[in-house]
């Protein structure tokens, strides 16, 4: 028993380190006492932010406050008891301290975010648009599997039966953490099901992971340096979205951004869903470009070609995906496009 409490405290100070937990307590204290504040509603754009950053910290923070609570009540225990009386309470705090600790690997600025995955077809023709359908329902099955619900953004069809483009949200904590390593150039060989032939085809498409920025004073937009246009909506999505303007396009002029959105029913939602976006992609952006402010930004650019993939999945004539950044691999190459991404992480 001596040793496991030694274990478990030994556990909760690498925890704390990890998580960089005495400078977040003071941020989640001066967090609610500003939320306490007389008229803090007065402005509720900016009490809405100070509400959704209290609420990401506090799911961080305060099972670490209860669990070094009950640590220091279970010492206090194991001295005046015997250690079979307070076996099933460290057994507790050792399963609580484990999901911990899985937390504190999404320590990143955006970790706990939804995530925005957008997925675009590159070198290798109608191939390629159906590698990219392939890549969109691998991560519907991932999130199904997961307990993530997730939504259909926007999709551009293929020439047959794939897609040109498409993206979809990833809802619910620690979404973007999970998936933000599979931002790169995903390349695929196997034999083509769309030759008479059957030769075999390598396909390219580009995944991009972005954490969901839904706060506007989170990053700030210029309305000088956008540009909205509007088009008619093409697929389902109701009585009116074919027959009105309702689908729109922003384009962000300081770094050639361009997103667009047709899943709602009316131009003001689409314009809504597509500032989300937006803001999104320009976060991303600097993180990976380590900037503090959008004018510093460069547009991103990656040629969705051979050289340049993170991961390779081989259909044909063996079997084998292998990450090219960690040298992972697994022969369950089905089971992995089955949205079982856990087997190459």
């Amino acid at each position: 028993m001596e040793l496991n409490q030694t274990e478990l405290g030994g556990r909760l100070q690498k925890l704390e380190k990890d998580l960089d937990f005495g400078v977040k307590f003071k941020e989640l204290g001066r967090l609610r006492l500003e939320l306490a504040e007389d008229g803090v509603w007065d402005d509720s754009e900016r009490a809405g932010e100070l509400s959704e950053q209290e609420s990401a910290l506090a799911k961080k923070i305060d099972p670490v406050v209860k669990l070094k609570a009950d640590l220091r009540v279970l010492v206090e225990l194991i001295e005046m008891s015997s250690e079979e009386e307070n076996k099933a309470e460290l057994e507790n705090l050792e399963s609580r301290m484990g999901e911990l600790e899985k937390l504190a690997k999404f320590n990143g600025p955006y970790d706990d975010r939804s995530a925005i995955i957008f997925i675009k077809s590159g070198a290798g023709g109608v191939d390629a648009e159906d590698w990219a359908a392939m890549l969109i329902r691998m991560y519907v099955r991932w999130a199904e599997k997961n307990s993530f619900k997730f939504k259909i953004i926007d999709e551009s069809r293929g020439e047959q039966n794939g897609l040109k483009s498409g993206s979809i949200e990833i809802v619910g904590q620690n979404a973007f953490g999970f998936l933000k390593g599979e931002d790169g150039i995903h390349r695929l060989v196997r034999k083509s099901p769309f030759n008479s032939a059957g030769s075999r085809e390598t396909s390219f498409a580009l995944v991009e992971v972005l954490p969901e920025i839904k706060m506007p004073g989170e990053v700030k937009l210029s309305e000088k340096d956008l540009r909205v246009d509007v088009f008619r909506a093409g697929g389902n999505g109701g009585q009116s979205v074919n027959t009105t303007d309702s689908a729109v396009r922003i384009t962000h002029l300081p770094t050639g951004i361009v997103v667009t959105n047709q899943n709602e029913r009316s131009q003001l939602r689409n314009k809504e869903a597509a500032l989300v976006v937006l803001r999104s992609r320009l976060a991303s952006l600097m993180v990976q470009q380590h900037k503090l402010k959008i004018e510093d930004l460069k547009g991103p650019g990656k040629d969705i070609a051979w050289g340049n993939q993170i991961r390779n999945y081989v259909l044909h004539p063996y079997k084998l995906v292998k990450d090219t950044r960690s040298e992972k691999q697994t022969v369950a190459v089905e089971s992995v496009l089955d949205g079982n991404l856990e087997e190459i992480w």
